[in-house]
């Protein structure tokens, strides 16, 4: 992927965290699994970990690829590769 690609691909992603309550992310492609310790979902840079408590998904638009939360935010990490990702995985939901 050349450069021009690469960075129009990101441009459609964002992260707006408010505090530690309130995260907006655009970009989102799909939400791979959520409850109330943490949600992980694939962005159009990559799969975005949030962990925290008392999350909830208050709007999820996967036409507009826009997803809120609500709740105690805790971390936001991306994961690179599947060695790392079964890990992470394993660890919030083994």
């Amino acid at each position: 992927m050349n450069d021009y690609n690469n960075a129009m691909s990101q441009a459609g992603h964002r992260l707006e965290l408010i505090g530690r309550e309130r995260l907006t992310v655009s970009g989102v492609e799909d939400v791979e699994r959520f409850d109330e310790t943490g949600i992980i979902m694939s962005t159009s840079v990559g799969t975005l970990v949030i962990t925290g408590e008392d999350l909830h998904i208050g709007k999820l638009s996967l036409d507009g690829g826009e997803l809120h939360v609500d709740g105690r935010i805790d971390s936001v990490s991306y994961e690179d590769g599947g060695q790392e990702r079964g890990g992470l995985f394993h660890r919030l939901f083994g």
